[in-house]
């Protein structure tokens, strides 16, 4: 009676933590699909999820099946993209050649060190839709406002690969993935020094601001005359707070001297034709007028004659940020490295170690809903999934899809 009663409880309890196994896969499943998409599965691909993690219990292989779903490319990727393309950094903004480029790159598997340096755009294949302008947006709102069937950015016969020299008239060796897209140019050279371009590349692809990367002992000697040395007539305002950022930024910021914004009226002022003028402009050998502006500043300061840019960063405390060398990367004599022009700036900063970490950290944060900076099993997922990042090629599916899977629950 005892071995029966024994029996008895144990085949409930047996049944009880197979069924909880099973539901703890679904839920898992769900989870992964709500997380990549931003809407629930449908039951059948919900089934084949969950028969995924039970194979497959990393969830690798059942986030690949979730990114299938369209709505990770119109929904999930438009938003997640939308607040780099513009300085108030609001999701709140249409699609743009900028934002399609990037769900591009990512949807076709390209090596997502390119958005800083490609001749390339995504633009629309649909025929109703007005072509490509250098002086406006409508290609792109036409095609968002097809909406996810018609306007499907999943779809490579929708949104397609081109170069952009061939559908802006850039010359190739000028093109520097999105920083030379317009909305870019639209949202960065406007008016100002050019600095806000070189600014919010580092905060949008190396996750920083320069406050804290700011360095005081770097070589000031490529600050421009515009930057007073005694600002309110004391000048060390400048040298224990101006310099540490403008000695890096100003190096570096000569490869965006022949670029400029070309427009009519103020994008401020509603009743203006800024959005049907704004237009990106470059005059390769000829420095734009903004980077010689209030000479009377600082007269002995640095004139810039050409493009070229020096990385002083690769030396000092902003070595942390992994520089590596590029395909072509040229040096001075202490290691700094030099070139010309934006792509080869792209090319210096995508090679960056900070560069592939604030990918994986933008993504987990997107995924997870959670800083992974807060937990050591966090940046101890952020390291693995970095470092298979770099090795598999800089697929961003496959950082989309392993972030989801650590954080599939448990």
């Amino acid at each position: 009676m005892k071995r029966i009663h024994s029996t008895a409880l144990i085949l409930p309890l047996l049944l009880m933590a197979t069924t909880g196994l099973q539901a703890d896969a679904r839920n898992q499943a769900k989870r992964i699909h709500d997380r990549l998409t931003g809407v629930p599965p449908s039951a059948a691909v919900l089934d084949q999820m969950e028969s995924l993690l039970n194979s497959d219990p990393s969830g690798k292989t059942a986030a690949a099946k979730a990114l299938e779903d369209p709505n990770f490319y119109n929904v999930t990727l438009k938003n997640w993209v939308t607040p780099w393309t513009n300085e108030d950094q609001t999701v709140f903004a249409p699609l743009n050649d900028f934002t399609a480029t990037v769900i591009g790159l990512i949807r076709d598997d390209e090596d997502f060190r390119k958005v800083l340096y490609g001749d390339i755009i995504y633009t629309g294949d649909v025929n109703s839709l007005p072509r490509y302008s250098n002086s406006n947006n409508n290609h792109y709102e036409a095609l968002e406002a097809l909406g996810p069937v018609n306007g499907n950015l999943a779809d490579p016969a929708i949104l397609s690969a081109k170069t952009q020299s061939s559908v802006t008239g850039l010359q190739s060796d000028a093109t520097a993935g999105v920083l030379t897209t317009r909305a870019a140019a639209r949202a960065f050279f406007y008016k100002g020094t050019n600095r806000a371009m070189f600014r919010f590349t580092m905060m949008n692809f190396l996750c920083t601001d320069l406050e804290p990367i700011k360095d005081n002992t770097r070589v000031p000697d490529r600050v421009r005359r515009d930057v007073a040395r005694s600002p309110g007539g004391d000048s060390r305002i400048y040298l224990n707070a101006c310099v540490g950022c403008h000695a890096g930024m100003d190096g570096m910021g000569g490869a965006m001297a022949y670029y400029d914004l070309d427009h009519e009226g103020d994008k401020e002022d509603a009743t203006s034709n800024f959005e049907n003028t704004a237009h990106m402009t470059y005059t390769p050998g000829q420095v734009i007028p903004k980077y010689l502006q209030n000479e009377n500043n600082f007269k002995p300061g640095f004139v810039p004659t050409d493009d070229s840019w020096i990385n002083y960063w690769r030396n000092g405390p902003n070595a942390l940020l992994g520089w590596h060398d590029w395909p072509g990367v040229q040096k001075d004599d202490k290691g700094n490295a030099i070139g010309n022009g934006l792509k080869q700036l792209g090319m210096e900063l995508a090679w960056s170690e900070a560069f592939a970490q604030c990918q994986v950290k933008k993504a987990f944060k997107a995924v997870c809903l959670r800083d992974p900076d807060n937990y050591a099993a966090d940046r101890a997922a952020v390291d693995t999934i970095v470092t298979d990042f770099k090795s598999g090629g800089y697929k961003m599916k496959q950082v989309f899809r392993d972030v989801a899977a650590v954080c599939k629950g448990n």
